[in-house]
């Protein structure tokens, strides 16, 4: 697999990422107004990290990469 730089995946991924920091950011307004309040803060700041590895990841321009090593593992071409 060639790696190309890609202008379009470096926005959208930084896009990706801003969105999964202000997940981090505000946690706790996030869970008390959408899920279940104080059980779940741990939950959506989760949720925020993994977001802003996925946005990372697409800045890079590496999800096809990532993705042919998953589809790789699960179905073993």
């Amino acid at each position: 697999m060639e790696y190309s730089f890609s202008l379009g995946w470096l926005f959208g991924g930084m896009a990706i990422a801003i969105a999964g920091g202000l997940i981090v950011i505000f946690y706790k307004q996030i869970a008390d107004n959408l899920v279940n309040g104080v059980s779940s803060y741990d939950k959506v700041k989760l949720f925020g990290t993994i977001t802003v590895v996925v946005g990372l990841i697409c800045m890079a321009n590496i999800h096809t990469f990532v993705l042919g090593l998953i589809v790789n593992l699960l179905f073993g071409r």
